[in-house]
């Protein structure tokens, strides 16, 4: 169990989804009174995960009264749809604009393999379940739940995606934020100090919501902030700050580019950006980490740094793109 689950306090599990490599993705159990809601589902091999956490509580699947989607991308919510099929007695959450997207997954879908292509989206993805209607409940900003008397409120932060929520536990003085709060690999803690870096994945990054989200998540004063990816992470008002700076940092990069490659590369018909804009905008990525990686002393090596980040940087610089593009 310990491969699988890990508990933080006030309820709050933390279970690792399997996804890719350890400790990447998460998913958060809260727990109150028996009752239990799920944060982020992961994918559908993650799914045996969630049941083997449960039982590691000594909890049934008929102890989940909610399922509740940051938002609808697939690393959060590809399992959903699985894992309601077996949650006998459970309702999904999920922000008003993906409510659509978890009832018929086909467009969700499609725009997955837009951006990983069709085998790599069904390696990583397989078939997306969809979920009944009558059992999708939508929360717009401020709609509260409760489990088992325990409040819990959806707020709407968006600058990540549009179809994005944070989870606010005011019980246990948490905020649970997808990617709205960014990215925090345990590979680069240094004792208890903790780090963020922005995540700017296609194709609705829009700077200034982001900023705003991201204010308005420190201005509740949270203990932690959990993060999908991955887990808990304190000092919010440090790391805000920080995500802030790295966030102006990746618009001058993507202007940068843009001014470099001149209008026709930036932003062609279509609004599909050129190879050579991704490449710019790819080395770029590459050098704000290793530029954070000094000014913030992480131990890790150039090497270590781009196996950790391999990913972000190209799906940052994918999401640069797209906002350059005019895609958001």
């Amino acid at each position: 169990m310990r491969r699988v689950l890990s508990e933080f306090g006030d309820g709050i599990h933390v279970v690792d989804s399997g996804f890719f490599r350890p400790r990447l993705d998460a998913i958060h159990l809260i727990v109150e009174r028996g009752r239990v809601a799920i944060v982020d589902t992961g994918v559908n091999d993650s799914v045996p995960r969630v049941f083997e956490a449960l039982a590691g509580l000594g909890l049934g699947p008929e102890s989940v009264d909610w399922v509740v989607l940051t938002h609808v991308h697939l690393d959060h919510a590809g399992g959903a749809g699985l894992l309601m099929s077996r949650l006998p007695a459970a309702r999904l959450l999920v922000h008003p604009r993906g409510a659509r997207h978890m009832i018929d997954p086909a467009r969700l879908m499609a725009g997955t393999v837009a951006v990983y292509g069709a085998e790599a989206a069904r390696q990583m993805y397989g078939e997306i379940v969809p979920v009944p209607a009558e059992r999708v409940v939508e929360a717009p900003d401020g709609f509260a739940i409760e489990l088992a008397g325990r409040r819990l409120e959806a707020i709407d932060t968006p600058g990540h995606a549009k179809h994005h929520l944070c989870l606010v536990d005011r019980k246990a003085g948490i905020v649970f934020a997808g990617d709205t709060f960014g990215l925090s690999y345990r590979e680069l803690d240094q004792g208890d100090r903790q780090f963020v870096v922005p995540s700017t994945t296609p194709v609705q990054f829009d700077p200034p919501a982001l900023h705003a989200s991201i204010d308005r998540i420190a201005a509740l004063q949270p203990r932690a902030v959990a993060l999908t990816h991955f887990g808990p992470v304190g000092d919010v008002p440090r790391l805000a700050a920080d995500l802030h700076r790295q966030i102006d940092a990746m618009v001058a990069l993507g202007r940068d580019c843009a001014a470099r490659l001149g209008d026709a590369a930036a932003a062609p018909a279509h609004g599909v950006p050129t190879e050579a804009l991704r490449e710019c905008l790819r080395d770029g990525m590459r050098e704000l980490i290793f530029t954070e990686a000094r000014r913030q002393g992480w131990t890790a090596d150039e090497a270590e740094l781009q196996r950790i980040f391999t990913l972000d940087i190209g799906l940052n610089a994918d999401g640069l793109a797209a906002w350059l593009s005019g895609q958001g």
